[in-house]
């Protein structure tokens, strides 16, 4: 299969080294120098393109998402703080057929903790006496606060009717690759979750696996379609 990278920085680079052995073939490499507005998706840059993945950056994601579509190429998209922009996205990869993997994250050990998340959140749900709380911890650079793994757990608490408030604090400090925590705290006790990443590899290694799943496939999906997690 065919790949073009969209975005090359940390993550981009990640995916192109990873991508031989998920089984495919590097066929484009596109950043700020030689993508700007979306200029660098044309028809002979993607032909034969099988799937692209976007690390670029949220504002990016308008201008690449289009383009793509109209060229019938599918996007794992793997950027984070476009989501005000979804509605307007899947409107568009529908009315061209394509297939979308969007994801707040790519690793597998964070959606299996999302499954966690949800299942604490209907455990605690009438226990009205426990305080809910989600704290997020990564590198200084990242820029959306709190993150899109932050959010989606606390949708993922919402999906399961908590209806209490759930504080949530973010931190930016030095090279932290990403630690996400869910806890309630009563009375005398306190139960925590938490997953941390010690590479970033692992979001990488999700996307690829995401591009490799969404081949000849057609809709809006996420990892939990990926793994098979169900709704």
């Amino acid at each position: 299969m065919r790949l073009l990278i969209i975005g090359y920085g940390r993550m981009g680079k990640l995916v192109d080294h990873l991508s031989e052995s998920y089984g495919f073939e590097v066929a484009g490499r596109l950043d700020i120098d030689n993508n700007r507005g979306g200029a660098g998706i044309t028809a002979d840059q993607v032909r034969d393109v099988d799937v692209a993945i976007d690390f670029s950056t949220a504002d990016a994601v308008a201008d690449n998402l289009p383009r793509l579509a109209g060229h019938g190429v599918n996007l794992v998209i793997g950027t984070t703080g476009w989501q005000d922009q979804e509605t307007a996205m899947r409107v568009t990869a529908e009315e061209a057929g394509i297939g979308v993997v969007a994801a707040a994250n790519f690793s597998l050990g964070v959606n299996l903790f999302l499954a966690l998340t949800e299942r604490a959140a209907e455990l605690f749900e009438p226990r009205e006496e426990f305080g809910a709380w989600i704290h997020e911890v990564h590198h200084a650079a990242k820029i959306d606060a709190p993150s899109g793994t932050a959010l989606a757990m606390q949708r993922a608490m919402e999906r399961q009717g908590y209806t209490g408030t759930v504080d949530m604090a973010s931190t930016r400090v030095g090279s932290a690759p990403g630690t996400h925590t869910v806890g309630f705290d009563g009375p005398v006790e306190t139960i925590a979750l938490t997953h941390t990443t010690r590479d970033r590899a692992t979001f990488a290694r999700g996307a690829l696996e995401a591009a490799r799943w969404l081949h000849g496939r057609r809709g809006w999906f996420s990892m939990r379609d990926v793994l098979g997690l169900g709704q």
